[in-house]
Parts: structure tokens; C-alpha cells; sequence
């Protein structure tokens, strides 16, 4: 299978010379007739026998979405409809958006993949329509007695493929439900959907292996707890190499106040390593007493995108662990799903956790009154209240080799709500920072393109369209302002933003928030630093220290 998406020629000749609703053409036929068509670069690989087993879900096999018999066991269509309906009668939000949708259309240009595809099934609306045309049939009098007039159509091998598809062309990043004048959630939908999807046994490893790596290990990478160790300590070691500061960041350690964790790419991945380095330095700078867990060693939720019980369970970890250790409360890392599900479902899956404290900062003495349930606070607020507190001691030149620009995570912004903290803290790390046009940032952002368990490389095709409004809006950015560094605070974010800038923008590089915060550090007692975390040359500091010497 290639993973190399098509070449922009390519789009560009498809584009002309296929029929498009981007272009005001009509697609011929009804969406209900219009087969689903698996390509190379469009399906994500079926999950791994093993991992379908170790998460309990059904029909563990070897098959793939591109093959004709997709051997589903006998009686899948009960067991989706049982779920179906299981789900409906727990969730009544899930009931609520089946049956207050009028297809106003005000969804269908919000969708990222939708604009970078043309493909009708990608609006919102439609992607719906392809679950809700099931309900009508089996859960409505109207679509039992009228059936197709109405939209219903009865659960059959084509719409689960269907399903499959368009349920993985959906990142969750809730776009359209910003638009929608109803309020309805179609990530909520989708969803739901992947659960179904779970339940035939047609579910995708790039999303199932990591949920099961958590549970096993700690973390999605499956790393085992001794290298987790070994590698934080590497990356304490470089940053002794470059600065000649010495971190020591302490493991598993019982009564320390604050127990730090952030997802595994920010420790096992680039660029995710220079953040980590980063959160490091930082926390040497102010004397934070925290400690790392190599048992709660992710703060990703790959749950999130497999199933209720699921997410529940890895978000439950993370708390577990600051109970057993007797930290006071919890400082979390640059993340997206991870903040999106302790804010957005944690009181009603795990509850509050009232055995820890309300969240103070112990350098600035604030209290963190939007983490009273949660008591967990985003790094992001952390910092921007110590450089609100004047506790960081920061020159920005030293990141004037970056022209800078802010992507807005989907469940940072939509989730939780942060848009002006990661913001402030940008502005005093650096000093070129240019926002990418209105209606592309803040609360109307658009998404990486490979959210929601989407980063895989057999789907870099659908990436590609779908990262291209984002992509489009840091191409304005880029031309206007000479902008070279996109700065994003998702680890998802700084995995799969890299490829989409190096197709559509060669040139701009991925950055995390506090790797630039680590940049602009003025540690006490630091070697001369003329590069920044990655190695790159910083400014030209030479005619200030001449000047300097001059004066004295």
C-alpha cells in the first residue's frame, strides 16, 4: 500500500477534471447510491488480532477494509442494532441529534476534510445522515412505514463500509458544531458510530493499539515504565549539554506537591522531545517540587476515540496514580483529547477528584478556580500566570530566528475554551508572531487534518485534503509575513502537522509552546547559549556583547 499522497499536479488535474460540489456541480446521483471506494491512501489498516482481544472487542481476524469479504460474524447487524439502541436509551444527547437535524446545510462548508475533498459524504450533515438513515429504519415509525421517502434504509454490509469510511474522515475537532444552530455535536455522532463500528469488529489499529498499549504500559507507544525513565533522563542530559544546567526530574516519588504528566510523544517523539526539554527547564527554573509517573506515563486519551468504558479507564489512570503518590494536584502537559476529556466528560465518568486539593500555584500563590473538580490545571495557564507574576526571567531575541504563527488545537479551543493563555505566553517568548486569518483560529479553528487517531501513514492522502484548510491559512501567513514556525500545544498536533507543512508549505516547521518558552529561559548560571533546543543558531548576539564590554 502507498503512503505517498498524491503529487499537487494531480490534485490540481482531478479537481478540473472531476465532477465537485466545491465547484457548483452536481455528483449525479443520490448520496444513498453513490458507493463508498476504497483506495490506496484513503483506509487505515484493520486492527491487529491480538489488540481486538486485549480490549475485549469482538471477532478478532486478519482482514482488510480493501478486501470483498470483510468476514464479519454471523448476527453483526443484531449486535449493531442492539448497541445502537443501548446507546440511544444511555445517551440522550446521542437520541437528541438523531431526530432534531432539518439539513439546514449550515454544517456542510465547516468541514476541513469536506473542503479539501469535495466529497459530499465529508458534510457534516451527510456524514450524519449515513448513521441516522439507520435509526429512522429500525427506531422510527415514520422510516418503518415510509422507508426511503424519509431517509431510512436498512443496516447492510454497504453502509457499514460506509460507515467505516466516512467515520474516519471525521477528526472530532467539532467545527461544525460551532456553525450548527441546533447544537448538534457530530463528534459525538461519529462517535458513537466507531463504537458500532467496535462492535461488528471493524475497527482501525491505528486507534485500537494505542488504547491497548495504555493499558498494558501506561502510554500509546507501549513503552515500558524503565525506558520511560531512561529517556526523560536522556533528554536531561542534552539539556546539560546546551545549557550547562542540570534538571532532575524525580519518578514515582510519594508526597511530592505536583505530579506532572503529558503525552508520551512529547517524551518519544520530534519535535515533542524539545517541549519536554522545555517543561524541564522550566520547572529547574522555579524550583517545582513535582515528580513523573512511568505508570501514568500518558496523558492522551486514545479512548476517546474508541469507545465510553474505554476513555474512562485511561483517564481514571492518571488519577489513580496521583492518589497512590499524594501529590496535592496535577499539572498537565501540551495536549488535545487529554484536556477535552477531563473538561468535557471526567464528572460524569470518574467523577470529581476530591482527593486532591484545589489547584494553587505554589510559585505565585494563584488558585486555579477552573480545575476545583478536575484539580488538574493545563500548562499553558500555568505558565502564563507565572509570567503575568513576573517569576520567569525570559529574553525572546533568542527566538528571533523564528517568525512565528499559533494553530488553536480543536479541543483546546472548543473543548476546554483556552485561546488567550497559550497566546500570552507566545508574545513574551518571541518577538514575531503573526495571528493567521479570522475565521481559521480561536473557537472557529481549523483541525491538523489527522486528529482523533487519524496520524497514520497508509491514510496520507485524506490527511492531506483534510489538513488543507489548515494548511491554506498558514500559506497566507507564510507569504505575508515570511512565517517559519508553526507553534501548536497537541502532541497529535506536532505529530502531524510536520508532513502537512512540508507538502503544501516547505519551509515552516511544527514547534510546541514550551519549546520556545525553554529558548527564551534565562537560566541562572547558564553557559553562553548561541543555539536553541533543536541545535539551530539563535540570533546574533556578537554586537551586543561588544557593546556590553565597550560599556564596561
Amino acid at each position: 500500500m502507498s503512503t505517498n499522497p498524491p503529487k499537487l499536479t494531480e490534485l490540481q488535474l482531478e479537481y478540473e477534471q472531476q465532477p465537485s460540489l466545491l465547484k457548483g456541480d452536481s455528483p449525479g446521483k443520490e448520496w444513498l447510491d453513490i458507493p463508498v471506494e476504497f483506495r490506496d491512501g484513503n483506509w487505515c489498516h484493520a486492527a491487529k488480532p491480538n489488540v481486538i482481544e486485549d480490549l475485549g472487542f469482538n471477532n478478532p481476524r486478519k482482514w482488510s477494509p480493501e478486501d470483498e469479504d470483510w468476514q464479519l460474524e454471523d448476527g453483526w447487524q443484531k449486535i449493531v442494532k442492539d448497541g445502537m439502541k443501548e446507546r440511544l436509551d444511555k445517551f440522550r444527547s446521542f437520541k437528541l441529534f438523531m431526530d432534531i437535524c432539518v439539513r439546514c446545510g449550515a454544517c456542510a462548508d465547516k468541514c476541513h476534510f469536506f473542503l479539501g475533498s469535495g466529497d459530499p459524504k465529508n458534510m457534516p450533515v451527510v456524514r450524519q445522515e449515513l448513521m441516522r438513515s439507520v435509526y429512522r429504519h429500525e427506531f422510527t415509525w415514520s422510516g418503518k412505514l415510509f422507508k426511503g421517502l424519509v431517509g431510512a434504509r436498512p443496516l447492510s454490509e454497504e453502509v457499514l463500509k460506509e460507515w467505516f469510511m466516512y467515520f474516519h474522515q471525521c477528526t472530532e475537532c467539532r467545527r461544525c458544531s460551532v456553525f450548527c444552530p441546533f447544537g448538534i455535536d457530530t463528534a459525538e455522532v461519529t462517535l458513537m458510530g466507531r463504537e458500532l463500528l467496535n462492535l461488528a469488529g471493524t475497527n482501525i489499529n491505528w486507534i485500537s493499539e494505542p488504547a491497548s498499549n495504555c493499558n498494558r504500559t501506561g502510554n500509546h507507544l507501549g513503552i515500558e515504565p524503565h525506558t520511560y525513565k531512561n529517556v526523560v533522563e536522556s533528554l536531561a542530559e542534552d539539556i546539560e549539554d546546551q545549557t550547562g544546567i542540570t534538571v532532575n526530574p524525580t519518578f514515582n516519588r510519594k508526597g511530592a506537591e505536583i505530579l506532572f504528566i503529558t503525552p508520551s510523544g512529547d517524551v518519544f517523539g520530534d519535535p515533542g522531545i524539545y517541549t519536554m526539554m522545555g517543561y524541564m527547564m522550566l520547572f529547574e527554573h522555579i524550583g517545582l517540587d513535582y515528580t513523573l509517573s512511568t505508570y501514568a506515563s500518558e496523558g492522551g486519551n486514545f479512548g476517546l476515540f474508541t469507545s465510553n468504558q474505554s476513555m474512562k479507564k485511561i483517564n481514571a489512570k492518571m488519577f489513580h496514580e496521583a492518589e497512590r503518590l499524594g501529590v496535592k494536584w496535577i499539572l498537565g502537559g501540551e495536549c488535545g483529547h487529554m484536556w477535552r476529556v477531563v473538561h468535557q466528560y471526567m464528572d460524569t465518568m470518574n467523577g470529581p477528584a476530591d482527593f486532591l486539593e484545589e489547584p494553587v500555584s505554589p510559585i505565585t500563590g494563584t488558585k486555579f478556580r477552573n480545575a476545583t473538580s478536575t484539580k488538574m490545571v493545563h500548562i499553558a495557564e500555568f505558565t502564563a500566570d507565572l509570567i503575568h507574576q513576573g517569576k520567569l526571567k525570559l529574553d525572546p531575541r533568542r527566538n528571533d530566528h523564528l517568525k512565528t504563527t499559533f494553530h488553536d488545537s480543536c479541543n483546546i479551543a472548543r473543548g476546554m475554551g483556552m485561546m488567550e493563555e497559550p497566546r500570552y505566553v507566545l508574545r513574551n517568548v518571541c518577538n514575531n508572531f503573526n495571528e493567521m486569518p479570522d475565521h481559521t483560529i480561536r473557537e472557529e479553528t481549523f483541525c491538523c487534518g489527522s486528529g482523533s487517531g487519524l496520524n497514520t501513514d497508509e491514510y496520507m492522502d485524506v490527511r492531506m485534503r483534510g489538513g488543507f484548510p489548515r494548511a491554506s491559512a498558514v500559506k497566507h501567513v507564510k507569504d505575508k509575513y515570511d512565517v517559519n514556525a508553526l507553534v501548536a500545544i497537541c502532541a497529535i498536533d506536532r505529530a502531524s502537522l510536520p508532513p502537512l507543512m512540508n507538502y503544501w508549505n516547505p519551509g515552516v516547521s511544527v514547534y510546541g509552546l514550551h519549546e520556545l518558552v525553554g529558548n527564551a529561559l534565562v537560566m541562572e548560571g547558564e553557559d553562553e547559549r548561541t543555539e536553541d533546543l533543536r541545535e539551530d543558531e539563535m540570533v546574533d548576539f556578537e554586537a551586543e556583547r561588544a557593546m556590553r564590554e565597550e560599556d564596561e
